[in-house]
């Protein structure tokens, strides 16, 4: 008997997400949590797994380090310069840390967007509030802005992270538990709560929240018929 034929197999086109198209609106990322949560570490998970995905390049008055690179891993300022563009209203959001001053230049944001890059924002709880409050009047980060606050399911877990990770003393840990009590408090103020689970389950869930907002009607251009 004669065998049937065998259609040569026809492999389908690897399927875009809505993050990997160019035409879905470019998304200005914040991704806030108390410390020893794992925010760096998912941080550094989405822009692996996204190459549309830049981080913003905070300003700085710290002088550099050995192999950072002047607007790559900071923008190097003298204190006049900076004093300078604080008073002109160029930054979003800014703050002094051990002498040292830091900032996030509006422009630094804008034109990454416009650019089509999603653009990631790495900041504490008072950073955020900062930024969802100037947001507001600026018409393109406001539409662009998606907040995600991420915490570990309890502060016994969050705990043991930092006992775990056997850098401070207890001392210390105890103080960093008291003012995560406060930042977790503030989880209500962004638009996702993420109770982290593994660092994969993270990622994942994540991702899922950023191709939904690329969908949001408010976000979406006219669709031609």
């Amino acid at each position: 008997m004669k065998k049937p034929s065998q259609k040569p197999e026809v492999k389908s086109p690897k399927a875009k997400t809505a993050l990997d198209k160019k035409s879905a609106p470019p998304l200005l990322i914040l991704i806030s949590a108390a410390s020893g949560a794992g925010k760096t570490t998912l941080v550094n998970l989405l822009l692996e797994a996204q190459p549309n995905l830049t981080r913003a390049v905070t300003c700085t008055t710290r002088p550099p380090r050995d192999g950072e690179q002047d607007g790559v891993d900071y923008h190097f300022f003298d204190a006049a310069e900076f004093l300078k563009r604080l008073h002109a209203g160029n930054f979003l959001e800014h703050a002094t840390v051990y002498g040292n001053s830091y900032g996030i230049l509006k422009s630094e944001l804008l034109g990454k967007l416009r650019a089509g890059r999603d653009v990631l924002l790495n900041v504490d709880v008072q950073g955020a509030a900062t930024i969802r409050e100037q947001a507001q009047t600026e018409p393109e980060l406001k539409r662009a802005l998606v907040t995600i606050f991420l915490t570990p399911p309890s502060v016994a877990v969050l705990e043991q992270r930092l006992k775990k990770r056997g850098l401070d003393a207890e001392a210390v840990i105890q103080k960093r538990l008291a003012v995560a009590r406060q930042e977790i408090a503030q989880w209500k103020n962004f638009d996702y709560l993420l109770i982290s689970g593994s660092k994969h389950e993270d990622l994942r869930r994540t991702l899922a929240i950023l191709e939904a907002e690329k969908m949001r009607s408010a976000r979406s251009a006219q669709p031609e018929f």
